[in-house]
């Protein structure tokens, strides 16, 4: 599978990863971005092992891990997770891999969000794209570190909240957990609102409670926003999809903007600011910044592995959502 840019950070130039990439990814050593086992082979050892096709959720992941310079498929301790596309019925099922990668690389080199090393890889045989993330949860040693997703902060299970228990919350919600935790909550708060502004822009309905974790933090004996995960475009596949996964307000209040215009814009997100406890000129700055990186996203959008077409769906849909959060 020839390509031309690095699988991992999208430098130009490149027929496999970069020095730095193949570093934080790898430990330096010479993987190739071509798996060693075809999908048939990862489906079937998938099955053997687990039972199941997927771990949670639509999108089918299993731990990888890695033998020399090979990855290997594992039951269990595994560094990495390999998510290959839905057998779903969605809208460019296939791209999801790719919006996947995109959408994380976007936010950590345009929009400075910290984000889990990840890559795009090929299956062999067929060469179809799947995803692969390193585990920010587990040491080389396969040691976990102690990490929380809010859902099981808050205590909310299925079992005693219902199938959407991970939706039934806000992100004003959120924040006051954050704040309850975490020592060094003036910082992350605005780590969490720059997040959900990116969410927005790039259209992730998905960005429910399980998809922000809090790790813990030895250097500063505090718990800290993970890095983010799960990062997509979903209106590509859900055209239809909501703008955002949760509700920024909590207790059903909405501002007398959402309730002229039944979506978010630059009001919501300021207003919610103040509500969560950020200052007034970095709200201000996080929403200024975050609609003037559109030829930044295009750049980098052009050395994505997304379809053209896909693509262009991918901008004009942050075009439009940079348009309502202009002030």
């Amino acid at each position: 599978m020839k390509i031309n840019c690095c699988p991992s950070c999208l430098r130009s130039g490149f027929d496999t990863f970069c020095n730095p990439c193949r570093k934080r990814l790898f430990y330096g050593r010479n993987v190739s971005h071509v798996l060693d086992f075809s999908k048939p082979e990862y489906e079937k050892t998938v099955i053997n092992t687990s039972g199941r096709i997927s771990l949670s959720g639509v999108q089918p992941k299993h731990s990888l891990r890695l033998n020399g310079k090979v990855l290997e498929l594992t039951e269990e301790g595994g560094e990495y997770l390999l998510k290959p596309h839905p057998n779903t019925m969605m809208e460019h099922v296939i791209e999801i891999p790719a919006n996947e990668h995109f959408t994380m690389q976007l936010a950590s080199q345009v929009f400075k969000i910290n984000t889990a090393e990840n890559a795009i890889f090929f299956f062999a045989e067929s060469f179809e794209p799947c995803y692969l993330t390193k585990r920010f949860d587990r040491l080389s040693d396969g040691k976990k570190i102690n990490t929380e997703d809010f859902t099981q902060i808050s205590g909310k299970t299925e079992e005693k909240d219902g199938a959407d228990y991970k939706y039934n919350f806000s992100y004003e919600d959120i924040a006051e957990q954050l704040k309850s935790i975490c020592g060094a909550y003036p910082v992350e708060v605005e780590k969490f609102f720059k997040v959900l502004v990116f969410n927005y822009i790039v259209n992730n309905g998905d960005a429910h409670m399980k998809n922000f974790s809090m790790i813990r933090n030895n250097q500063y004996n505090d718990y800290l926003l993970s890095p983010m995960y799960d990062l997509l475009n979903t209106r590509i596949h859900f055209p239809k999809d909501a703008e955002m996964a949760l509700e920024l307000f909590k207790d059903g209040y909405y501002t007398d903007s959402y309730k002229v215009n039944a979506h978010y814009l630059y009001e919501d997100f300021y207003e919610f600011g103040i509500k969560i406890g950020m200052k007034k000129t970095r709200i201000e700055n996080v929403l200024s910044d975050a609609v003037s990186m559109y030829s930044e996203i295009e750049d980098l959008a052009v050395r994505s592995f997304l379809s053209e077409d896909v693509r262009l769906k991918y901008l004009e849909s942050v075009r439009i959502s940079m348009e309502k959060l202009r002030k």
